[in-house]
């Protein structure tokens, strides 16, 4: 055993990396790769929990214990900002979701003749992994996996996917099925005797034109800050509990007692309202129906609220707008803000918290911002994906 072959870290897909720079599927920090190719496993690695590991594309690091996983999330962030220079005043020890949590997913499901098989896909492959058990779902969600493939059965056609999307909502279990035949009077009995056996909030199908409701016994709703807000099918929502929790947890402590936020691609309020209760907010967002709905719950609720339909990307607010507030909060998607983060970089605004899904758009982000005279005074990331490469996290900026 050689210290060049010594598992020291773990890359950014997942793969271990030796002292001397190669890579090894599978592997864990303080692994040894022997001379035949072969591991010998070090304190870190873990036994995988489910049987679907490593084939399934759910999970791609369930070989690591919790103290490599959390310094697998932390060292993504890191990583990421020394790629563009930018220093950070502090990156904190990551936050990680809890095993079966995930109240949001998306699965696929496909015909072989008289099988039907249910799952995620495999990582890198349009295969489908059966799925008999599942280390990540709710458990709320997992309970359906067995019936939808009764249900599904005469709805795929042969060797044709379908989409099969779950969010847990204040009501139950969202479900839209995408690409399915859901045509004759046969097949709409089938889908409500389903969702009344199984209390769905909502059952929708979706054919290509967008989703349509087939069941819905109450409107549905999620709440942010106690504030239940009209939930569209398939409506965006952070994919765990306790990771909406660490998310707004660090953006609350970061506002201090700023008296005016905007929340820029606000959704359906996450942010505007678990963090309005005080405070004035301005909400802008792209997407129509998410700006109604989080308008109207917020004139239910009596909070102070102004929301906007704008798309940022084409239209971000300029200088002369932000300069108005005490704090600037981003949640955008993957692709970043680069639009955004250029006209925040020329402004006053004296605090910005970024919320980020990838690390990579976040750290070019920062970089300008950094140039435009802020300084990133943290890092708190966030692995909200149990066993998973996707990181998140919320960085504070400082004027």
């Amino acid at each position: 055993m050689t210290e060049a072959g010594t598992i020291i870290r773990i890359a950014a897909k997942g793969d271990g990396v030796t002292a001397d720079g190669r890579h090894v599927a599978l592997s864990a920090p303080g692994d040894v790769v022997r001379s035949d190719g072969g591991l010998d496993f070090g304190p870190h690695h873990a036994d995988p929990p489910c049987r679907h590991f490593p084939l399934c594309g759910g999970c791609q690091l369930q070989h690591l214990d919790e103290q490599s996983t959390a310094a697998y999330v932390r060292d993504r962030v890191a990583g990421a900002l020394a790629g563009q220079d930018v220093a950070a005043g502090e990156v904190r020890d990551a936050i990680l979701s809890p095993p079966r949590s995930r109240r949001r997913a998306a699965l696929r499901a496909a015909r072989f003749g008289k099988k039907l098989a249910l799952g995620f896909s495999s990582e890198n492959s349009h295969r489908i992994v059966d799925m008999s058990m599942c280390e990540i779902l709710h458990p709320a969600l997992f309970a359906l996996v067995a019936p939808l493939r009764d249900l599904l059965h005469p709805m795929v056609g042969d060797r044709r996917a379908a989409q099969i999307r779950m969010t847990l909502t204040d009501q139950g279990v969202d479900l839209c099925l995408e690409n399915v035949g859901a045509e004759g009077l046969e097949i709409a009995e089938r889908l409500t005797a389903f969702a009344e056996e199984h209390g769905l909030a909502r059952l929708s199908i979706d054919e290509g034109f967008g989703p349509q409701t087939r069941y819905e016994p109450e409107p549905v709703t999620v709440s942010f800050g106690g504030v239940p807000v009209a939930a569209p099918p398939i409506a965006f929502l952070q994919a765990t509990p306790e990771g909406e929790a660490a998310l707004v947890g660090a953006a609350r402590a970061a506002l201090g007692d700023a008296k005016t936020l905007a929340d820029l691609f606000s959704g359906l309020g996450t942010f505007a309202l678990s963090l309005g209760q005080d405070r004035t907010v301005y909400a802008a967002e792209a997407a129509r129906d998410m700006v109604l709905a989080l308008k109207s719950a917020a004139g239910r609720a009596q909070r102070r609220v102004a929301c906007e339909h704008r798309d940022l990307f084409r239209r971000p607010l300029m200088p002369q707008e932000l300069d108005r507030f005490d704090a600037v909060l981003l949640d955008p998607p993957r692709a970043g803000a680069r639009e955004q983060a250029q006209q925040i970089a020329q402004s006053i605004v004296p605090t910005l918290i970024y919320v980020s899904c990838n690390p990579g758009s976040f750290a070019r982000d920062a970089k300008q911002l950094v140039e435009g005279g802020y300084t990133l005074e943290s890092v708190q990331p966030v692995g909200q994906f149990r066993w998973s490469t996707h990181v998140e996290l919320v960085g504070v900026f400082r004027r």
